[in-house]
C-alpha cells in the first residue's frame, strides 16, 4: 500500500462490552460520628477542668505551703496578670464571686469566657454540628493585650491596690 489512502482507525473497541460498562459507584456519604464520640472531647475537657476546680477548692491557696509562689512576685515584688489566679479560683469554685474578683479579675474573666465556650461546644456536639472556634483578629489580640497589661500596671501601683490579691 502506498501512503496515499492509508487510515488511521480508533483502537478497536468490543460494543457488546462497551455497552455493559456502568459508571463508578457514587462516593460513600460521610460517616457522622455517633453523638457519644462526639460528646467526648468536650465532656471530657469539663470533667479535666471541674477536677482542678474541685482540687483548688478543697485545697486553699491562701495557706502557705500548698502552691509554689509567683516566681516574678517573689525576686521583683511585682504582681504579674496572673498572680492570684489559684486564690480568684478556690473563692470561684467556694462560690465567693466577690473574693474571685478581688483575687483575679481578669481570671474571673477568662473563666467566664471558659465556661461559654464550653457551653457552646457541648451544645454543637449534641446537636451534631461543628467544633466552635475562636479565631479573633489581629485588632482583638491587641486590644486584649492591652487590657492585660493595663490591668498589671495599675494592680501594682498605689491606687490600684483594689486589683491586687
Amino acid at each position: 500500500m502506498s501512503g496515499e489512502n492509508q487510515r488511521v482507525d480508533a483502537p478497536h473497541t468490543d460494543a457488546p462490552h462497551a455497552a455493559l460498562r456502568q459508571p463508578p459507584p457514587p462516593a460513600p456519604a460521610p460517616v457522622r460520628a455517633s453523638r457519644a464520640r462526639r460528646l467526648a472531647a468536650p465532656v471530657l475537657t469539663l470533667a479535666g477542668v471541674a477536677a482542678a476546680f474541685a482540687y483548688v477548692g478543697a485545697v486553699d491557696p491562701n495557706e502557705p505551703g500548698h502552691y509554689p509562689v509567683c516566681p516574678l512576685f517573689r525576686l521583683t515584688g511585682v504582681l504579674c496578670p496572673g498572680c492570684g489566679g489559684l486564690r480568684s479560683a478556690h473563692a470561684f469554685a467556694t462560690g465567693d464571686l466577690p473574693a474571685a474578683l478581688g483575687a483575679n479579675a481578669v481570671a474571673v474573666a477568662g473563666y467566664l469566657v471558659f465556661a461559654a465556650f464550653t457551653a457552646l461546644w457541648l451544645v454543637r456536639a449534641f446537636r451534631g454540628g461543628p467544633v466552635p472556634r475562636i479565631a479573633p483578629g489581629p485588632a482583638a489580640w491587641w486590644g486584649i493585650g492591652v487590657v492585660v497589661l493595663a490591668f498589671s500596671i495599675v494592680r501594682n501601683l498605689p491606687f490600684g491596690s483594689a486589683l491586687a490579691p
